[in-house]
């Protein structure tokens, strides 16, 4: 073959193969119409707990984030969160399994209520009628009784949108129900974002004068239960706390956190000074001495192995921190033995024992009115 010829064949090729890839390369004004982007993903498992059927809620959005939720209990029983370097792992102390909730003594990821936190022998009035609920923890209330919140089944729901992705969950508190006076309905809505936030909103309305505090109880180890909690930094911005007797019951007094083992207004190791609080720390710390219903951020925790940050927000006025001092041994999840100190609650409430302490804000409810309560969960990573 002459040398011409064969350079008018290669660029004839050549041509034919331009050709083809210009027919089949998708045009880019096509490709923006025609892919959508994916932010969020969802399922919707059922185990049975008890005799019942309880939903199980994933949620995932592209950042890898996922919150898993169970109808029984309002129970966030998964939260995984990137590190810096963007592993992801679960940040929550949880069971196994869905059913193991159904025994959960230590309100592992549970929505307490009605009352969450302590009432003094189980007792308050309203309106000059006395009012006895279940004594749980010794003489004292405790998370709403033996049958809480934490151990209902609650109707549920998917909702999802372009900004989040949301679990609906519903419940209806019978009168007389651990108690409690009224039929209470609540309303608690758990919304993954896309930015790493996990938002958690309760609404509740009754029929008959009555009492409430609601909060999300999860266990946070920012390590992935690498280590225990003493080694996070925790920030709490709050001047007071509110001593406690020797059944954990808020002695009615406000006392200023400064020179005292309870300052975490700067960020502290939370082990630093733990050994000079007997029993270690499960304490109520007053952001707010009045509630003003206005979103306030309550604590930062770090965790400097792994780089991982949460902030807490809340719209109540205050935050009890707890720091895992009954997790005593007896439960192993994924390898992983769940003794003191392995992980801690922030729980967002109105004061412990409010109803029996006139100064303290109020958790009085009564028809007509609504309560409401806001608390949001940032995550980051630096």
């Amino acid at each position: 073959m002459k040398k011409s010829n064969f350079k008018t064949i290669a660029l004839l090729f050549s041509a034919f193969l331009v050709g083809m890839w210009s027919c089949s390369a998708p045009k880019s004004e096509e490709t923006s119409e025609e892919i959508e982007e994916v932010k969020f993903m969802s399922n919707v498992s059922e185990v049975k707990v008890g005799d019942q059927q309880a939903k199980v809620f994933h949620l995932e959005n592209s950042n890898g984030m996922v919150v898993e939720i169970s109808s029984f209990g309002g129970i966030v029983t998964k939260l995984i969160v990137p590190d810096r370097d963007g592993k992801l792992e679960n940040v929550v102390l949880g069971y196994e399994s869905v059913d193991g909730y159904d025994t959960n003594d230590y309100y592992l990821g549970a929505t307490a209520g009605r009352y969450a936190n302590r009432i003094a022998k189980g007792k308050f009035e309203l309106d000059g009628t006395a009012y006895q609920v279940t004594t749980n923890d010794g003489n004292n209330h405790l998370h709403g009784g033996t049958l809480g919140f934490n151990r209902k089944h609650w109707d549920g729901t998917l909702e999802e949108d372009d900004e989040a992705i949301k679990v609906k969950l519903t419940y209806t508190s019978p009168d007389g129900e651990e108690g409690y006076p009224g039929n209470l309905s609540t309303t608690l809505v758990y919304t993954l974002t896309e930015d790493n936030k996990l938002l958690i909103s309760f609404e509740s309305e009754t029929d008959k004068p009555t009492i409430v505090n609601l909060t999300h109880h999860g266990y946070f180890n920012l390590s992935a239960m690498k280590e225990d909690i003493l080694g996070h930094e925790l920030s709490i911005n709050a001047a007071k706390y509110t001593p406690v007797d020797g059944e954990l019951i808020p002695t009615g007094e406000l006392k200023e956190v400064k020179d005292t083992p309870f300052d975490f207004n700067k960020s502290t190791p939370i082990g630093e000074r733990i050994s000079d609080v007997p029993g270690g720390y499960d304490h109520n710390y007053v952001v707010k001495e009045k509630h003003d219903g206005k979103l306030a951020k309550m604590a930062t925790l770090y965790h400097a192995g792994s780089g991982r940050m949460m902030e807490l927000y809340a719209d109540s006025p205050a935050v009890q921190f707890y720091s895992g001092n009954f997790l005593d041994g007896a439960l192993t999840t994924n390898g992983v033995t769940y003794s003191q100190y392995m992980g801690l609650c922030l729980e967002p409430q109105t004061f412990p024992n409010a109803p029996n302490e006139p100064s303290f804000p109020s958790a009085r409810l009564n028809p007509g009115e609504k309560y409401v309560h806001n608390i949001e969960l940032h995550f980051s990573a630096k």
